[in-house]
């Protein structure tokens, strides 16, 4: 157990920031997969931004590191880009 003041506020952050960071990178994966998951070029093209705008804050905040950040905007991209119609 932490003995001093600091390290006993310091672990009661960790935990809300472990928190945020669990629910905003679950949020990103759940993105990702319905935009895998959408047929239509249309859809598909205005859900992008959002999913990559998204993926570069969590890179930003170092919840996932930034080359995942970038292979995941370059996969998605060629994926929406060859979708038809």
């Amino acid at each position: 157990m932490a003995n001093h003041k600091s390290s006993i506020k310091r672990i009661r952050s960790n935990d809300a920031k472990r928190l945020r960071n669990r629910y905003q990178a679950k949020t990103m994966r759940n993105a990702i997969k319905e935009l895998r998951a959408d047929e239509s070029k249309k859809s598909a093209s205005e859900k992008l931004p959002k999913v990559i705008a998204m993926v570069d804050k969590l890179a930003k905040k170092s919840v996932i590191h930034k080359n995942k950040a970038s292979n995941l905007k370059s996969k998605l991209t060629k994926k929406v880009n060859a979708l038809k119609k």
